[in-house]
């Protein structure tokens, strides 16, 4: 099923002192580094210039009975005033629990290597799910009904994106506002899958329709280069199913894996009410296993 999204010429769409989200339409965009940036019909550019920034990070599988609680807590960040200005969601489907009656389509093994990464940094024995890791360290606050995120870790700079072709393709520019971390700089781009439906046929959530959002469609992670600014150059993003993409979040890391800023927001306008459309219409994708 498509979304239903309102044909309405939108300029601009949300604007703080910590981020901006513009959607331009065949216009050219002043940058801080002076000059103009030709743009063309439905560019998006996603820009955070904040101090203070939470990556939450969220290990699931479909395949995992506990799961569902853990999917059913970060979906509720859809409706934060905070999201997209200080909290940016990303849910990772791991790839272990493939082999016990049913393949999670979302799960890739790079992205159970992510999580195992984590675990060797924070001294932990194994891994599991659900986790949620956020701003590089695990948190477990959300067992207990906890809305209140930990702390976010220090970030710094301006972190922008021009995206395209409706999340296909992303750039990205970081301008520190300090020499901070230790270089090289890394962008890491996550494509995500939103309000999507997925019919459980086997394992532990045999029967059972499951619903995803921040679900992560493709991610890439890619060295920046330095001059003025740091930019990733051209990146590529194609979703691992044939779900629709409907956010992206982008990170930069330097040289010991700490964030160093973070950035990201919905692919299509929000409504008056700051709501995700296809939430507020009601609208689904469901993806049939």
């Amino acid at each position: 099923m498509k979304f239903l999204w309102p044909d309405v010429p939108l300029i601009f769409v949300t604007s703080s002192s910590f981020s901006s989200i513009s959607i331009v339409l065949g216009v050219s965009i002043l940058v801080s580094i002076g000059g103009t940036v030709p743009l063309r019909s439905q560019d998006i550019i996603l820009k955070n210039s904040g101090t203070t920034a939470t990556l939450v990070e969220l290990y699931s599988s479909e395949g995992c009975s506990s799961c569902p609680p853990a999917e059913a807590w970060i979906s509720n960040l859809k409706s934060s005033p905070s999201l997209w200005t200080k909290i940016f969601p990303v849910a990772f489907h791991v790839d272990y629990w493939d082999g016990l009656g049913w393949p999670d389509h979302f799960a890739k093994p790079a992205y159970t290597q992510r999580q195992r990464n984590y675990a060797a940094n924070l001294g932990q024995n194994s891994v599991y799910t659900p986790e949620f890791v956020t701003s590089g360290r695990e948190w477990r606050g959300w067992s207990h009904g906890d809305q209140s995120l930990p702390a976010p870790s220090a970030t710094s700079g301006e972190l922008s994106l021009n995206i395209r072709d409706g999340g296909k393709t992303v750039s990205a520019s970081y301008f520190p506002a300090s020499q901070i971390g230790s270089l090289p700089y890394t962008v890491n781009i996550a494509l995500l899958g939103v309000n999507v439906l997925s019919n459980v046929k086997s394992g532990e959530n045999g029967g059972r329709q499951l619903h995803h959002d921040f679900v992560v469609l493709d991610f890439v992670s890619k060295p920046m280069s330095s001059g003025q600014s740091f930019e990733s150059g051209r990146v590529d993003l194609k979703p691992s199913t044939d779900d629709l993409p409907g956010a992206v979040v982008a990170w930069v890391s330097d040289a010991d894996g700490s964030i160093v800023q973070v950035t990201g927001g919905w692919l299509k306008p929000v409504d008056s009410s700051g709501v995700y459309p296809p939430q507020a219409a009601g609208k689904t994708q469901t993806k049939l296993h």
